[in-house]
């Protein structure tokens, strides 16, 4: 992250990153600081340093939603013709003390989240690892009610929560089409709950999460979004059990109260 801020601060013309969705979350957060995006210092370049990758990773989920391979030709020379693209880049703040990250791809929250720390135990096996994980995460597995604001509106119930997706790419754990709509370039987010979820569904839907048709169950809500809030829903008197963890792409940052805001056009990306 340190070498992205400086290569960016110096004005450098691209910083590409060499890897899965982790280290280009990485590189994401160095282009930004005190939450904002970093200018070059000294008026250096005019033009903003731009956002390569080369996807080497288990899942490399955020590639899939521009139809990039891991073919060597195929993205040297995507690199090499340099065309630029403005995307969004999401920011999820949670606790403890309002700990933030940047991403550019899906941030989860509650069992997709502890699947995703149990996956990466697992990466022996390719993209099977996150179904292993997901399995192992609903061992001891408890929905939850959960409390959901968008855009500064009403607060919603969301009862007996399993998973909360908020997707600006596609794709996530190693292929699932899991917020089929979402888009790093249409400045909103694709918000998908799903509600009372058994591991049993989860095994006999896995083909409908995969092809991005999960979202015409009833047990499944979908919204667009610009910003959502989401609590745990307590009773009287009662405090957050500071269990429900959150995650945004694949990267640790705290548990609920979390909130998850758009920033329109914010990186340029190498397509």
């Amino acid at each position: 992250m340190e070498i992205a801020k400086e290569a960016v601060r110096n004005g450098a013309h691209a910083v590409v990153a060499v890897g899965g969705d982790g280290t280009f979350n990485e590189v994401v957060n160095g282009f930004f600081d005190d939450g904002k995006p970093i200018e070059p210092e000294n008026g250096g370049s005019s033009t903003k340093t731009a956002l390569g990758l080369i996807p080497l990773g288990t899942g490399s989920d955020f590639a899939r939603t521009f139809g990039w391979t891991k073919n060597a030709n195929e993205v040297v020379n995507r690199l090499l013709k340099g065309q630029r693209q403005r995307i969004d880049v999401g920011y999820a703040k949670a606790e403890p003390e309002n700990s933030g990250r940047y991403f550019v791809n899906v941030a989860d929250v509650h069992l997709s989240a502890k699947a995703g720390s149990i996956a990466a135990h697992y990466k022996r096996f390719g993209n099977l690892c996150y179904v292993i994980g997901a399995l192992q995460a609903f061992m001891g597995h408890r929905n939850l009610d959960m409390k959901i604001r968008v855009d500064d509106g009403e607060w919603k119930e969301a009862p007996q929560t399993t998973a909360l997706f908020v997707g600006n790419g596609k794709y996530h754990g190693g292929g699932m089409k899991i917020t089929p709509n979402a888009h790093p370039s249409t400045r909103d987010f694709e918000m998908v709950t799903f509600e009372n979820f058994k591991w049993f569904d989860f095994l006999l839907k896995m083909h409908m999460l995969y092809n991005g048709t999960h979202t015409s169950l009833k047990e499944v809500c979908c919204e667009r979004v610009h910003k959502v809030e989401i609590k745990e829903k307590l009773q009287p008197n009662s405090e957050t059990t500071g269990k429900v963890v959150v995650q945004a792409d694949g990267e640790y940052v705290g548990h609920l109260p979390a909130t998850f805001t758009v920033i329109p056009a914010a990186v340029d990306l190498i397509v």
